[in-house]
């Protein structure tokens, strides 16, 4: 199916050179919880996905000369109670960018991740409810920890994605920028 749409992105629109990995779902529960279904899941959609992804249209970045690949990582790459599919799978996109810079950096493809920490997105709302908090409350929570007073916005991850596949970025590859509104991360 990956191969197909790259086949049809490349009929209508020509060869893709920018990628953005950003496919993720969330099984969160604690290790002792944990199913090997809600394991393979997370690590299907995150690293399977983005490796499959990437395998597809890096051919056509390494014909144009010129190529950008951005997976979405997270703060969650370092840790999270409850997330350890999700920890991995996030950890795992960092050592899988490192590698395309590595590999395809000779070819003028740059491979970036953003880690986001807390975003206000669906996802983050679907835990706060599997939580018992609404959004609001969840984000209030959240912002009491970041030192800039506020959780990311989706714009905010865009910017850094935007900086990432632009000419600018062309000496960049190869970085995890952890947007997360402190050093935390």
């Amino acid at each position: 199916a990956v191969e197909a749409a790259v086949a049809r992105v490349t009929d209508e629109l020509g060869a893709p050179t920018i990628l953005v990995n950003n496919a993720g779902i969330l099984r969160d529960n604690l290790l002792f919880k944990m199913s090997e279904d809600d394991w393979d899941a997370v690590l299907r959609v995150h690293l399977r996905g983005a490796f499959v992804a990437t395998r597809a249209v890096q051919a056509h970045m390494v014909a144009a000369g010129w190529g950008r690949v951005v997976n979405l990582s997270s703060t969650s790459a370092l840790g999270n109670r409850g997330q350890a599919n999700y920890s991995a799978a996030k950890a795992g996109m960092q050592g899988f960018t490192k590698t395309l810079a590595i590999e395809l950096g000779k070819f003028g493809v740059t491979a970036n991740a953003v880690a986001p920490g807390v975003i206000a997105t669906d996802m983050i709302a679907e835990t706060a409810e599997r939580i018992g908090m609404t959004p609001e409350e969840f984000h209030a929570a959240a912002a009491k920890d970041v030192p800039v007073g506020r959780v990311g916005r989706p714009e905010d991850i865009a910017a850094a994605v935007a900086f990432f596949c632009s000419e600018e970025a062309s000496f960049v590859s190869g970085q995890v920028l952890y947007v997360a509104g402190g050093p935390k991360a």
